[in-house]
């Protein structure tokens, strides 16, 4: 990792005329390829890497906003000559938000389009799905988003430049217990999504580790629109706040439902499925005073962050939210470990993003673990004016920092 700083800045203003990743001698013999994995890329064809996305249905926000985030990372380094004097194709799929969909597109990025690398999913069960046949297959995959631990157990080509649900979960119940002062949560939760009850399970074990307790606890199938009743029994329990880790489609019923029961926004706090412009179009006015546990703000004070908003502002003409940033990060690590690798190959690839250590990222400063997660931070976003805004960072690593 050399240069890593001004590497990074350099890329983010779009302008700089150095950049750590290119001009490298590729001196590394290609592998062959076989019926089971994807050909490395001829000197003068351009890297090939694949991109499954929610583009349509229930999550199709989440897949937009990721998939500007790595259009603009990529555009940039493609502007400085790509990787290795090679330029980078990325071949976009959508998933539609579905499991079965997600098999089937990455099954074509690799076996047809023979891609060099995965980026995808944001969902944390379609992620798994993609992972496990990235790993059968031996194609690096990172994905952007998905916070679920069960994501990067599948194997070792499966990586993540986001924080765990256990990691989430134990820094959103150590802000609301110590941080706020609550000790009596209500929980509300998706009972079918791996993301919100994992998310759910992981809370509610560390409010009880840290002398709370959830005194009330709710869940719904995935597919629930009418809250009425879950609401008003969390209501007549009178707990001090309550944990809503849910994707922002079910938030903003539940927003909306909630106050029209009496129960304030401020009584809520989230995780970072909330994270979309939706929610604010949406229930924002409802949900004024929420928190919730996230990657990223359009106000966190660190350099790399703000540079990050002035493209992608100049570039879409709207702020990011984390999973345009996410999106970035993930596509920038990805090139970076490309360019460090020591052969052209997937299996090369895995070894470099195994190595990353000190990526200086939109979302902050990650270091890639033993288990493939990131170590990093975890932002705390308030609701303030139908905005996100930075509330505070909460870390329980000495080696993680914004």
């Amino acid at each position: 990792m050399l240069g890593r700083r001004r590497w990074w800045m350099a890329v983010a203003a779009l302008g700089a005329a150095t950049l750590g990743l290119c001009g490298c001698d590729n001196k590394s013999k290609e592998a062959a390829p076989g019926p089971d994995r994807p050909a490395a890329p001829g000197a003068s064809e351009p890297w090939k890497v694949g991109a499954y996305l929610s583009l349509s249905g229930a999550e199709t926000q989440f897949g937009i906003e990721t998939k500007e985030g790595i259009e603009l990372a990529t555009d940039a380094i493609n502007a400085k000559g790509g990787v290795k004097g090679r330029q980078i194709k990325v071949l976009y799929e959508d998933d539609k938000s579905n499991p079965q969909e997600t098999n089937n597109k990455v099954l074509q990025l690799i076996n047809r389009d023979k891609v060099v690398a995965l980026l995808g999913e944001v969902s944390s069960s379609r992620s798994k799905i993609g992972g496990i046949v990235a790993n059968k297959y031996k194609v690096p995959m990172i994905t952007p988003s998905s916070t679920s631990p069960e994501v990067t157990q599948v194997g070792p080509f499966v990586f993540r430049v986001c924080f765990t649900d256990d990691e989430q979960g134990k820094l959103g119940a150590e802000f609301v217990v110590k941080t706020l002062g609550k000790k009596k949560v209500g929980l509300i939760y998706a009972s079918d999504d791996l993301y919100s009850a994992g998310l759910a399970q992981q809370f509610k074990d560390a409010v009880v580790q840290r002398g709370g307790a959830v005194t009330i606890e709710k869940s719904f199938p995935k597919t629930e629109t009418n809250f009425t009743t879950y609401i008003n029994e969390l209501r007549d329990a009178k707990p001090e706040i309550i944990y809503a880790p849910v994707y922002y489609s079910s938030m903003v019923p539940i927003a909306r439902q909630a106050k029209a029961a009496g129960v304030p926004g401020s009584m809520f706090v989230g995780g970072d499925g909330w994270d979309a412009d939706t929610l604010l179009a949406d229930a924002g006015e409802e949900l004024e005073g929420a928190m919730f546990t996230n990657h990223y703000a359009p106000d966190v004070p660190w350099p790399n962050a703000q540079a990050f908003l002035k493209a992608y502002k100049d570039r879409f003409k709207h702020e990011p939210t984390s999973l345009g940033a996410m999106g970035y990060d993930a596509a920038l690590m990805l090139y970076d470990a490309m360019g460090r690798a020591k052969a052209d190959t997937p299996e090369a690839i895995r070894d470099a993003i195994a190595e990353t250590k000190g990526f200086e990222g939109a979302t902050g400063t990650i270091a890639i673990d033993a288990e493939r997660n990131a170590d990093k931070a975890v932002v705390i976003v308030q609701i303030k004016g139908k905005k996100f805004t930075y509330y505070t960072t909460v870390n329980d690593k000495p080696a993680a920092k914004p």
